[in-house]
């Protein structure tokens, strides 16, 4: 087994001022952070740029910026989309794909995920997928075909290079921003059955390496429990990275 780096990922989603992002990210810059743990913050597309140039002067160099969404072509007549290639003009290294607010939301299919996130990975970036299953899937107890049948789409367009800029993270879409959260059980359970999926149809290189976080309603007070288990390896945050919270869940490692 390999040693996984700890990951935080702070999603924003449609979240955030001038005034409001610049007082997370000075919290941030001087904040005692643990500096085994990467961190990546993802605010709306507007403020990447203004982000990214507020963190350049903190102390903690470990925290870089994502896009919360990338379309699958380059540049041309997609009005609305931002291309790959104008992220990484930008500085940008990271993006959110897959979250199931995009998925229910905005109907974006398993294939269309993966489409994005091949593109996403072919133009440089690293990606933060994310899958989950809706709360009557949890409850019939296929949650693992569910989210394995997520996962396959990606696995049919990734060669085992790719795997190595994708961080999984596994979100049930009955615990996002409803304050229910999975038991630390459930989550564990998910994950590993995850990892064994990638062990039996990619590789067990890539299930060793690869990183799986939890999110769903992570508090500072669930990522203590959470992060001791041997699959979670970290977490993709909503609402509590808006707040100083973020910290101690970045600290929970």
């Amino acid at each position: 087994m390999c040693a996984r780096k700890f990951f935080v990922g702070g999603n924003f989603k449609m979240n955030g001022s001038l005034a409001q992002i610049k007082g997370i990210v000075d919290g941030l810059n001087s904040a005692d952070l643990n500096q085994n743990a990467e961190v990546v913050i993802s605010p709306p597309a507007l403020y990447l740029a203004y982000t990214k140039d507020l963190l350049k002067d903190g102390k903690n160099k470990n925290i870089e910026v994502a896009a919360q969404n990338v379309f699958n072509k380059g540049n041309g007549a997609f009005t609305g989309e931002i291309s790959v290639s104008q992220l990484s003009d930008l500085g940008i290294n990271w993006v959110i794909l897959g979250h199931s607010e995009r998925r229910q939301i905005l109907g974006e299919s398993d294939e269309f995920i993966a489409s994005k996130t091949k593109a996403a990975i072919d133009g440089g970036l690293q990606v933060i997928w994310c899958c989950g299953e809706p709360l009557e899937i949890r409850e019939a107890g296929t949650t693992t075909d569910y989210v394995t049948k997520q996962i396959a789409a990606l696995a049919k367009v990734l060669s085992p290079e790719d795997w190595t800029k994708v961080v999984i993270a596994y979100e049930p879409i009955w615990a996002i921003g409803t304050g229910k959260v999975a038991t630390t059980q459930q989550a564990q359970d998910t994950h590993k059955d995850l990892r064994e999926w990638l062990a039996k149809n990619v590789s067990e290189k890539v299930a060793n390496e690869t990183r799986i976080l939890y999110g769903g309603s992570v508090t500072d007070e669930n990522s203590k429990e959470l992060a001791t288990q041997p699959d979670v390896d970290g977490f993709l945050v909503g609402g509590a990275s808006l707040k100083p919270a973020f910290i101690k869940i970045v600290n929970s490692a």
